[in-house]
């Protein structure tokens, strides 16, 4: 009997309610079938999407929360736009790793997209991104990024960050505006070849509209500040004559720092007639901006939190001391030493795992289709890599909710690496200043340990002080002020 025979059979001899159930399984079987091939989520409302149920001053906690409920893979709509988000350390390395080509690329949010118009290193795609990530990548170690120079100029800027925590005395202070010049001195050596006063007004207001930029970007009412943020860029461009100053006193066969270098490439193809090239002065522009943005705020973030969290856990503090006054004395601590100290590097690194500044990473978008853990995702879809459910991953992290340095230490008190640490993401999106980053971390917080002994400000003690983060950009510590007393 033939397929068709067998139908006519079946509805000759069965009531219509019976072909109609029977009708209604295949279909309900088929399409439930075709559904789970979605990713799962949170039923969304018309236009609001999923927005009602997200807490929208730490979003990454309810994302956490859905994870447990749907999964290493799930959808939620911000509005009417699906965003796939991927959690827990096997997911999001697969992805980023395994499968980078697929989900490599940038989606930048549209209110920074108006402003960078695919310019820059840290939110374009294709060409553009790949050349000058590839030009920055060069040229940043060519001026000392993770070398002999780049710890020169740390060490150097470690003295004035000391000096400048030793103007205050004792006394309570809040460490947010000299930890941001020093780390932003840094960059300022490596791009422009020269560093700035912490007094300087140019230097100081640059850095204020860093400050009040990430934390536009990270307020839920971004969109209605969107002319205020645009203006505070603006004004930066507008502000920065540096490119100006560096122009008129370019010399080709002594490049100082990245602009010089970038302008140099710039003016060699214009003179070989190429036009159309990706070194124009709007991609020297973002790019620059991309780096201070992220090689200031990032750093100086993390090493707010490390100093909070001696102050908080006092007696950690002491066996960062204790091991430093041990291994190094009263020297200038050198990246070279970090081998020697096991723990301080533990508590470094214990840091970043536990504040997690950057907790849903930042989105990515899918450059093809593809079916991901049995889920079919499509090309341009948004997908944020859940970065703080992979460094708070509990079948990665013993205690992942809980300041605890042995997370990086073997038995024997040596330094291990732990695979499930992704800070920096992963992936051809990995911070392309990872080696800096991890460079200023040590000699920073190496050398301000050294030098001080940190203490909640007078009338507070260590219970009370509070690890709730300041959301923006980046989670930052809530605004405290801290006692740095001198110990040489």
């Amino acid at each position: 009997m033939d397929t068709l025979d067998f139908f006519l059979q079946f509805f000759s001899s069965t009531s219509l309610l019976g072909v109609l159930t029977v009708l209604l399984l295949i279909f309900f079987t088929f399409f439930s079938s075709f559904s789970t091939q979605k990713p799962p989520g949170p039923r969304p409302l018309p236009l609001l999407g999923n927005l009602l149920q997200l807490d929208l001053k730490r979003p990454y906690n309810t994302l956490l929360e859905f994870s447990k409920k749907y999964g290493s893979v799930f959808a939620i709509y911000l509005g009417p736009k699906k965003v796939v988000v991927l959690a827990g350390y096997k997911t999001v390395k697969e992805a980023l790793v395994d499968y980078d080509e697929v989900f490599g690329e940038r989606v930048p949010l549209q209110i920074l997209d108006d402003i960078s118009q695919g310019h820059g290193v840290l939110w374009s795609n294709g060409d553009s991104w790949k050349e000058m990530r590839r030009f920055a990548l060069t040229n940043l170690r060519d001026f000392g990024m993770g070398k002999r120079a780049s710890e020169d100029k740390i060490t150097e800027e470690c003295q004035y960050l000391v000096e400048g925590f030793k103007k205050f005395k004792g006394q309570a202070f809040d460490t947010t505006k000299p930890i941001n010049c020093a780390v932003s001195n840094i960059i300022c050596s490596i791009v422009y070849g020269s560093r700035f006063e912490y007094n300087d007004p140019e230097f100081t207001s640059m850095l204020n509209r860093l400050n009040r930029n990430g934390k536009i970007l990270g307020s839920p009412a971004i969109q209605y500040m969107k002319k205020k943020l645009f203006s505070a860029v603006k004004n930066r461009k507008q502000n920065l004559g540096i490119f100006n100053q560096i122009k008129e006193t370019l010399n080709p066969q002594m490049c100082k720092g990245f602009v010089d270098a970038f302008l140099v490439r710039k003016k060699m193809l214009e003179e070989s007639g190429i036009t159309n090239s990706h070194f124009h002065d709007d991609n020297l522009m973002l790019t620059v901006m991309n780096l201070f943005a992220a090689g200031t705020e990032t750093t100086s973030t993390t090493l707010r939190w490390a100093l909070l969290f001696m102050t908080k856990y006092p007696k950690i503090q002491d066996e960062v001391q204790e091991e430093l006054r041990r291994v190094i004395g009263d020297r200038q601590v050198q990246v070279a030493d970090r081998k020697n100290l096991p723990f301080t590097d533990a508590v470094i690194h214990e840091t970043q795992r536990l504040s997690s500044i950057l907790p849903a990473g930042l989105p990515h978008k899918t450059t093809r289709d593809i079916t991901f853990h049995g889920h079919f995702i499509k090309k341009g879809t948004t997908v944020f890599p859940l970065l703080t459910s992979v460094l708070h991953d509990p079948d990665e992290w013993e205690r992942p909710h809980s300041f605890y340095p042995a997370h990086f230490l073997d038995k024997e008190k040596k330094f291990v690496k732990r695979d499930a640490f992704i800070p920096f993401s992963a992936g051809r999106r990995v911070c392309l200043g990872e080696g800096l980053a991890r460079m200023e971390l040590f000699l920073f917080f190496a050398t301000l340990m050294q030098h001080f002994r940190f203490t909640p400000a007078p009338g507070v003690s260590e219970d009370e002080l509070d690890l709730t983060p300041s959301v923006g950009i980046t989670l930052s510590p809530s605004p405290h002020k801290l006692c740095a007393v001198s110990r040489m």
